[in-house]
């Protein structure tokens, strides 16, 4: 069967991979499976309920959830009734929470459970428009309170499947799907962002199939695997498990970040997808393993690891295959076992990964594969494949077929045109046309270059670029990824709008540097302190001298802060994928800044 809306991927499953569990989370602290009629089951029943409960087509349904089946269970049960799911980052603002139910005009909300309830509640008063609130998990009390918003529908998600049984209308719902067509909206994902409101990004079901059909060669055949753990209201995270459904994958749900590691060892998925900090993560974790080994193991282990980072994708000698067969057996089989010992791919998003590391994973056969594009383009507009010149480190791979991508000659801006393109900005079709030209081609703000080959290139984002007082242009984004290859250098945010020369703020990476004046008989009682030692920054010196030699005068770091401070997405400093919000830190760090100049 053709599959040309999101919720045909039900039937598709079930009529090519029955057998497998589709999803796999822990209930109660024990993995369950949840296999093809369960889903189904269940979706038909909270769409009998959402009918049964006034709702109409085109109407907003809002989740604010962690990864989970559910999650899922309501994505297709609003979808196949025509209505249109906004997912929502459980980690927002109250006024980010206020600003998209209202702007959305959301009907109903669901959340997780009751630390969630307790986030949103006190904007209650402020959304006129929400009749009902219910909670996936069992919350006491909850009709209580929110009666005392003037909310009189609300309960738990076992309480719409008891609706569902006694208001089933199977003849209702399909005639509604058979109705819906690919170019209908099926989700509002409304974009983080680095600054101002976030903007409603309407997406259809073609927009969303065009890129699980863009990027499904990229997984080997065999694969059957995959863990999740980036969140599903993130369009990446969300279209890859659309993938994992139409491949026949089981899709485990991580418990949380803390527990990939964990979790990996249980699933022993084949891929899983990842952005870069985390991967980076990673190789941070493997480095500081190998700093604790003692004499011969601990040379032969990095041994290895340099091996692995002379690796190329291009080809290599046979006096270097044979070296790293040995390097196999004794030191990347270990990693892999450590990470459940199937793991083959990760599919990194969001922003460029270090070539570095892309060489160190794909050398110890944990392939990483690049891929690119924004929340608008549905999200991929390039990515990484098995298909002739489909694959270059450093680069995102080739486009999507069937996908127009062209760099515009006077700005090296990457433009899109093709059915991955969003419909529109929610409500604000002066900001849409900004992006989509009378052409149709969607202008990313991103700068790239087409190799020889035609992979696609990240080279920057415009919006990020900034003049010094001296005329010169700068790109903090590939200063930045740059230093972040030094184990001493967690986060960087470089600065220097109309000033003199480039300057930057440094977050350590407390773990390693705590390890770092350990061996070296530093002792400090406090992150204040580590980062006050002396001996400690003139180490950092060293390392701003080492990464400036890679730039020229103008883009060399002339002044730096090495701070006490945290950039997270709870403290509204990042982005969910991990992205620095500039105009946040530059607001929470203005003195730091400001003595960087002086």
């Amino acid at each position: 069967m053709e599959v040309t809306r999101l919720f045909d991927l039900m039937e598709y499953r079930k009529a090519t991979h029955p057998e497998r569990a589709v999803f796999v989370a822990k209930y109660n602290n024990e993995w369950k499976k949840i296999f093809i009629d369960e889903y189904i089951e269940k979706v038909n029943l909270l769409s009998y309920a959402l009918l049964n409960m006034g709702l109409e087509r085109g109407d907003t349904v809002a989740l604010i959830s962690p990864n989970s089946p559910e999650w899922n269970f309501l994505d297709m049960a609003v979808q196949q009734i025509g209505c249109v799911l906004v997912p929502i980052y459980p980690t927002i603002s109250a006024d980010d929470y206020r600003y998209i139910l209202d702007n959305a005009e959301v009907k109903v909300v669901f959340i997780d459970n009751i630390d969630l309830m307790r986030r949103i509640k006190d904007i209650l008063n402020d959304l006129p428009r929400v009749q009902a609130v219910y909670t996936f998990k069992t919350v006491e009390r909850l009709m209580e309170v929110l009666a005392t918003y003037g909310i009189t529908q609300g309960g738990c998600l076992e309480d719409l499947y008891e609706v569902g049984r006694a208001h089933t209308a199977p003849d209702r719902v399909e005639a509604i799907r058979n109705s819906i067509a690919p170019r209908d909206i099926a989700t509002m994902i409304y974009t983080s962002g680095t600054t101002g409101h976030p903007k409603g990004v309407m997406l259809c079901h073609e927009n969303i199939l065009t890129c699980v059909n863009g990027v499904k060669m990229t997984p080997k055949p065999y694969f059957s695997r995959a863990l999740s753990f980036l969140p599903l209201c993130h369009i990446y995270e969300r279209m890859m498990n659309y993938l994992y459904q139409f491949m026949g994958y089981e899709t485990y749900y991580a418990e949380s970040i803390a527990k990939v590691v964990d979790n990996v060892k249980y699933a022993k998925p084949y891929m899983m997808t990842a952005v870069p900090r985390f991967v980076e993560k990673m190789y941070d974790g493997i480095y500081r393993s190998g700093q604790k080994m003692k004499g011969f193991k601990k040379k032969i282990f990095f041994w290895a690891l340099d091996l692995a980072m002379a690796y190329d994708l291009d080809g290599t000698s046979f006096w270097y295959n044979c070296k790293r067969r040995v390097a196999d057996k004794l030191v990347y089989g270990k990693i892999r076992e450590n990470f459940g010992g199937c793991l083959e791919m990760f599919v990194s998003g969001g922003s460029a990964i270090q070539p570095r590391l892309a060489k160190f994973f794909t050398c110890i056969g944990m392939d990483i594969y690049e891929g690119y594009g924004l929340t608008e383009t549905s999200p991929v507009i390039a990515v990484s494949s098995a298909l002739p010149h489909g694959r270059k480190l450093g680069t995102a791979g080739l486009p999507l077929p069937g996908i127009e991508v062209k760099v515009l000659p006077e700005s090296n801006e990457i433009v899109c045109r093709g059915s991955n393109v969003m419909l529109g900005y929610f409500k604000q079709p002066e900001l849409t046309a900004e992006v989509i030209d009378a052409d149709g081609w969607f202008h990313t703000g991103d700068t790239g270059a087409f190799e020889p080959e035609g992979q696609l290139r990240i080279t920057g984002r415009t919006k990020t670029m900034f003049k010094t007082s001296m005329g010169k242009y700068v790109n903090p984004e590939v200063i930045e990824e740059k230093f972040k290859e030094s184990p001493f250098i967690l986060d960087m945010m470089v600065v220097g709008e109309n000033q003199k020369f480039a300057g930057a703020l440094i977050l350590p990476d407390f773990d390693f540097l705590k390890e770092w004046q350990e061996r070296h008989g530093i002792h400090c009682d406090d992150h204040e302190s580590m980062v006050n030692d002396k001996k400690t920054l003139e180490r950092y010196q060293r390392v701003i001298d080492k990464y400036n030699a890679f730039f020229g005068s103008t883009e060399q770091i002339k002044s730096y802060k090495v701070i006490n401070d945290t950039w997270t997405e709870a403290n509204g400093c990042m982005t969910p994928t991990l992205k620095i919000k500039r105009k946040v830190i530059e607001q929470r760090c203005k003195s730091e800044i400001e003595n960087l100049f002086k």
